[in-house]
């Protein structure tokens, strides 16, 4: 049933791979998980913390690799949408805390054109300004990080979901103390209508 629907690879922490139906290969804050072995057409970094920009990790890249990462989003203090026609990203505001800094930290809207589908990676964040106007989007996925220490905790995501108010709610970016960044009792925790647990090395078919 999921043949042509885009697949999206949890890999723990923030780190995600997903596959569109053309089969083009899109890595997100590259750093947990060892399933970098698809050459890559895109590479998107939420901001320059190490657990989210180990680019290097990617090493298999297909001609004309494009790398996004939180300096080109935000050329000129403004964030920045690109079209690159299988997939449409729109970087989104993040930080807002002690740690991240708006200034110098996204997330992403990514569209997908195949079957025009959206995911949106909150990166390293807690509650920004603009949520409260993604409701209009109508989202299909979101992925709110939820550690509690280095940003915002289990509830404040939960009252982050409320805002965004996606098709399905994730919790991603729990813990930094296991070898996959996962905690599935954390997840368990997460608040949200239609919520989905996605553990690492599990796939989500995005449709």
């Amino acid at each position: 049933m999921h043949t042509n629907s885009p697949a999206l690879l949890y890999m723990g922490h923030a780190s995600v791979r997903i596959t569109t139906a053309e089969g083009k290969v899109i890595y997100v804050d590259p750093y947990s998980g060892d399933a970098y072995d698809l050459p890559a057409d895109l590479i998107l970094v939420t901001h320059a913390h190490a657990d989210h920009s180990q680019v290097d990790k990617v090493a298999r890249r297909n001609p004309g690799c494009r790398i996004i990462t939180q300096d080109e989003a935000l050329a000129g203090g403004v964030h920045q949408t690109f079209d690159l026609g299988y997939v449409t990203v729109e970087a989104v505001e993040a930080g807002y805390n002690r740690n991240h800094d708006a200034g110098c930290c996204v997330g992403y809207i990514l569209a997908i054109a195949s079957n025009g589908r959206t995911v949106y990676l909150s990166g390293d964040a807690s509650k920004t300004p603009q949520m409260a106007k993604l409701a209009e989007r109508e989202l299909d996925y979101a992925f709110f990080c939820c550690d509690g220490r280095y940003n915002m905790d289990l509830a404040e995501a939960a009252e982050c979901a409320k805002l965004v108010r996606a098709r399905h709610n994730i919790p991603y970016h729990m813990v930094f103390d296991t070898p996959d960044n996962f905690d599935r009792s954390i997840a368990e925790r997460f608040e949200a209508e239609n919520r989905i647990i996605v553990a690492p090395g599990e796939t989500l078919h995005i449709e």
